[in-house]
């Protein structure tokens, strides 16, 4: 299935890193799970890969049962997963499902704005 739009030029626009952590943060806190980054931070893609990693490289460690709970809620399975994986054998399993977390919020971040502007678009041609 091809994807209505790439998401790879996006993870340098600022306005959309700080929307994906602001939704990073958002399903991570349902678990109890802080994503802080300080008043001055530059919102890069890397760096954000960087926290969520490592929560999820201990939360693979201590609560698997958590780490399930935040992959339902942001809508990632175990095939998903596993299909990932097998195919980056050069990653960590912690790596992969970073990428993939990451990756879905972005998506929920651009089509959430896609949507809006959309719908904005339809509301000025009336």
């Amino acid at each position: 299935m091809r994807e209505p739009f790439e998401v790879e030029p996006f993870k340098s626009d600022e306005m959309v890193i700080r929307q994906t952590v602001q939704q990073v943060q958002k399903d991570f806190q349902m678990f109890g799970l802080d994503i802080d980054f300080p008043i001055d931070f530059h919102m890069v893609y890397h760096d954000l890969w960087r926290h969520v990693g490592a929560h999820i490289e201990s939360l693979l460690l201590i609560n698997l049962q958590k780490l399930s709970a935040l992959l339902y809620q942001v809508d990632i399975d175990e095939r998903e997963i596993l299909k990932a994986w097998e195919e980056h054998p050069e990653f960590t399993k912690a790596e992969v499902i970073t990428e993939l977390l990451i990756y879905r919020e972005l998506k929920k971040v651009l089509f959430r704005n896609y949507y809006k502007n959309y719908k904005l678009k339809d509301l000025s041609d009336e």
